[in-house]
């Protein structure tokens, strides 16, 4: 069993091409032996976003904080704020963008091979 406080998580910058502004926090995953799923915690900062990209697993997201968007496939924004979940299925190009004044903050559940 493993109890973390997000606060004494290390955050790290995204470095994929493409992301502007956006950090990276691993509470809970593969290390702490979790055996199906990793959960990541991603801020992006007023005006950032993540790289319009796409990869082979799901995501299941949770926003906690912060106002944003999630760019589909045809570049249309779907606006999220707090409280809202989506999914991208494998494969379907996103991005994520914080549209508000503060930050942008969501949870990423993804399959633990892929934190």
């Amino acid at each position: 069993m493993k109890v973390v406080s997000l606060d004494n998580v290390e955050k790290n910058k995204v470095s994929m091409e493409g992301a502007v502004g956006a950090w990276k926090q691993l509470p809970l995953g593969s290390s702490d032996g979790a055996p199906v799923y990793s959960y990541r915690v991603f801020t992006v900062e007023q005006g950032g976003h993540t790289p319009y990209h796409s990869h082979p697993y799901e995501h299941m997201n949770y926003v906690i904080e912060g106002e944003g968007a999630l760019v589909n496939e045809k570049g249309e924004m779907i606006s999220l704020r707090k409280g809202d979940f989506a999914l991208v299925k494998p494969d379907e190009k996103h991005q994520y963008r914080n549209t508000g004044s503060q930050p942008f903050r969501m949870i990423c559940g993804v399959p633990k091979e892929f934190e």
